[in-house]
């Protein structure tokens, strides 16, 4: 069922949806320091005794098969512009073969005429689809909720994603975050499907890694410091010469650069998902070098749908995979998953930065 359109009285939730994709897809909280996964400098073969046709993108995440070790993570729901873009990833996904990540649903909890926003399944059958809710809405509302949720889209995982920083920017935002952890550990032991942690822009930490291993999570998110940050979409939304926006301006650059967080959750022995600021299969290549699962885009996809629609996403996609391709190739792997062997260089500040996680 395809949405047609907003309600008569329109949602607060609805409308700051809407600002959210406004404003990450204009670049405007664009985060000013770096993923740091440019200082990972994979080593050329010049004889990888490899035919281009040789190479094996395909992966396995959450128990499913992936054609290539990409995520388009979640980024919109409750609108109706949320709506066609939804449909738009989900369509071209389907053709790429990788996996597809929803927006937050907590409109859709909140708001039962926004669930056709969230609807992808009639048009991506066999897309690997992860549906999403926040960690303290997942606490608030009970794991049967979440659970049943997730079975309302169709989802292959539910992420549960941590975005404290927006919340402590974000007008009305959430100030307690007690309890998530345990919370969290419910959800891994009673949902039927895989349970993903999923941070927000600010990275996970070598700490949060190891709290979230040993509740039994399996695979995260790391959406790290680098890309989009979400303290910058609620400080550009905050009023002029408001606290909020005073305070989202001081923090805008914090969190966990992305390669960082990459290599502490791999380090907890984590399937991370590395998310925040890639931009390339180059990108996704680099932070497969890095111990990553897949790699996950958002931002750039989202502009290229707006760009283009739906054939701008599936072009954007097969130029990213046959970016990942080449690059393995180019380092003499066979399969992507072998290039977390390839000869590789870290250059300063990521190498110092790891260092201090030893």
């Amino acid at each position: 069922m395809a949405y047609n359109g907003g309600v008569a009285d329109e949602p607060a939730i609805a409308r700051r949806k809407a600002d959210h994709l406004e404003v990450a897809a204009s670049g405007r909280a664009d985060a000013t320091h770096s993923t740091l996964l440019e200082h990972v400098a994979l080593v050329h073969q010049a004889l990888p005794e490899l035919a281009l046709a040789d190479i094996d993108l395909t992966t396995e995440l959450v128990g499913k098969r992936l054609a290539a070790p990409l995520v388009i993570t979640g980024m919109t729901g409750g609108t109706g512009e949320a709506a066609a873009v939804n449909r738009d990833l989900a369509v071209a996904a389907q053709a790429a073969g990788v996996a597809l990540g929803l927006g937050s649903q907590r409109a859709m909890a909140e708001h039962p005429d926004l669930e056709a926003t969230y609807l992808v399944r009639d048009v991506a059958p066999d897309v690997v689809l992860f549906g999403n809710v926040g960690a303290v809405q997942a606490l608030a509302m009970g794991t049967a909720r979440v659970i049943e949720l997730g079975k309302r889209i169709g989802a292959d995982a539910m992420c549960i994603h941590l975005n404290v920083g927006q919340e402590l920017i974000q007008d009305h935002g959430d100030r307690d975050f007690r309890g998530l952890v345990g919370a969290i550990g419910k959800l891994v032991d009673d949902s039927p499907v895989p349970i993903i942690v999923k941070e927000t822009g600010c990275g996970l930490s070598r700490e949060a890694a190891l709290a979230i291993a040993r509740e039994g999570v399996t695979t995260v998110d790391t959406s790290g410091a680098g890309g989009t940050s979400w303290v910058a979409v609620e400080a550009v939304r905050a009023p002029d010469g408001s606290d909020a926006r005073s305070l989202g301006t001081e923090l805008w650059d914090w969190g966990v650069p992305t390669a960082v967080s990459v290599v502490a959750c791999a380090r907890a022995g984590l399937d991370a998902i590395a998310s925040g600021g890639l931009r390339s299969g180059l990108d996704v290549a680099r932070a497969l070098a890095l111990g990553a699962k897949a790699g996950g885009m958002a931002a750039p996809v989202l502009r290229a749908q707006r760009a283009g629609g739906e054939p701008a996403v599936r072009a954007f996609l097969e130029h990213a995979i046959g970016a990942m391709r080449s690059v393995s190739l180019l380092t003499g792997c066979r399969r992507a998953a072998d290039l977390v062997r390839a000869p590789r260089h870290l250059a300063a500040p990521l190498a110092a930065y790891l260092e201090d996680l030893r």
